[in-house]
């Protein structure tokens, strides 16, 4: 609905497909739900512990903008482990959400372009129209692959940024180490910021998690707890790459988000040493149980990671199968609201066997209708 007081910035694209997908699961009795983007598990207990712990010992006031140096100290050590990076900062965000909005605001004026692969997270497009930037659009269909040629051909002395997802949201493809490293080497070789949003780094099924902050030491990444210990509704994310670069994105959490909740930041000090080895190992499960049901009656690209599957609609558009599939009780997502192209649709194999299981079969169903 239309108000004059509305800023213009906020016209510029639409609430999210995935959140109308949800009310609409509220008011469905029984409905076949593969459209959430969250694990199905809970809190380890330990964590949750923790957090009660800190509650109960009124750590409950503003932590640091930065962080707490409970959290934040240990997450420097792990990162200065795993990189060895001579200016690799860290601190602690509202949530990954939260550290892609102060990224944004910190590196893209105006004008500047922001290279994205299609398909992508629904978060990023309208981020960077928020901020005034130019989304580029790299298409990787039909097999979600990243071309560094096109990625080349597409920069410009406008180019400020490339965005990478891996392991990715929606289609749950892993990037390959040639890719990876070929993008690290072309953002540091044409001096463009490379962030790496690695939210769903726990769950690979095939082969270890590989970050481009490995081959650029000026890659920034994005990370947290949300997804490896389901703590999505903590808002517990951590963001690290060059100081200069982090020193700006802390200055603007201060005035924005101000600090991620104490308590949760307690808690996420005593998940790092939580091992959740045996979630990977159940997804990893379900992901071949999904597979293995799906793929002689869909074109689908077999996921590498995360918890999600992008199958091509096997008629009609990604948005008339959908609508079809929720007339027979079962929730997924259209792939349009994660792509220029209306021809597949999303689905999260983070559900119960029993439900994915009726999904199988109702899609199987629809597909040889």
């Amino acid at each position: 609905m239309f108000h004059p007081w509305i800023a213009q910035r906020t016209t510029t694209f639409d609430s999210s497909g995935i959140r109308k997908v949800f009310d609409l699961a509220a008011q469905m009795k029984d409905p076949i739900n593969l459209s959430i983007g969250q694990p199905d598990f809970d809190v380890p207990e330990a964590v949750r512990q923790a957090c009660i712990d800190a509650i109960q010992s009124r750590k409950n006031s503003y932590a640091l903008t930065q962080g707490v140096p409970v959290l934040r100290e240990k997450l420097q050590r792990q990162v200065d482990a795993e990189f060895g990076h001579a200016d690799r900062k860290v601190f602690v965000a509202s949530g990954t959400s939260g550290g892609l909005v102060l990224v944004m605001l910190s590196l893209v004026n105006p004008g500047d372009e922001v290279i994205v692969f299609d398909p992508f997270f629904v978060m990023y497009q309208p981020l960077v129209s928020l901020v005034g930037g130019v989304t580029v659009l790299i298409d990787t269909y039909p097999d979600f692959r990243i071309d560094l040629n096109r990625v080349a051909d597409a920069i410009t002395p406008r180019t400020k940024l490339i965005l990478l997802n891996s392991p990715a949201n929606p289609t749950g493809v892993t990037a390959t180490t040639a890719e990876i490293e070929g993008l690290a080497k072309l953002a540091a070789e044409h001096k463009v910021a490379l962030v790496s949003d690695e939210i769903y780094r726990a769950f690979c099924y095939d082969e270890p998690f590989l970050s481009p902050a490995r081959f650029n030491d000026q890659a920034i990444v994005i990370d947290g707890f949300s997804k490896s210990h389901a703590m999505t509704g903590w808002r517990l994310g951590f963001v690290h790459g060059p100081a200069a670069v982090i020193d700006a994105m802390v200055k603007l959490q201060q005035y924005t988000f101000v600090c991620a909740p104490q308590p949760a930041q307690w808690a996420g000090a005593v998940a790092m040493d939580v091992d959740v080895s045996q979630y990977l190992d159940q997804y990893r499960r379900k992901r071949d149980m999904l597979y293995e049901g799906l793929q002689d009656v869909f074109e689908l690209v077999k996921p590498g990671g995360a918890f999600y599957a992008f199958p091509k609609a096997p008629w009609g558009s990604g948005s008339e199968f959908v609508t079809e599939a929720i007339h027979n009780r079962l929730l997924i997502i259209p792939g349009g609201i994660f792509s220029q192209r209306d021809t597949h649709f999303r689905l999260s194999y983070a559900a119960d066997d029993a439900v994915i299981e009726r999904g199988i079969e109702v899609l199987r169903k629809l597909a040889q209708r």
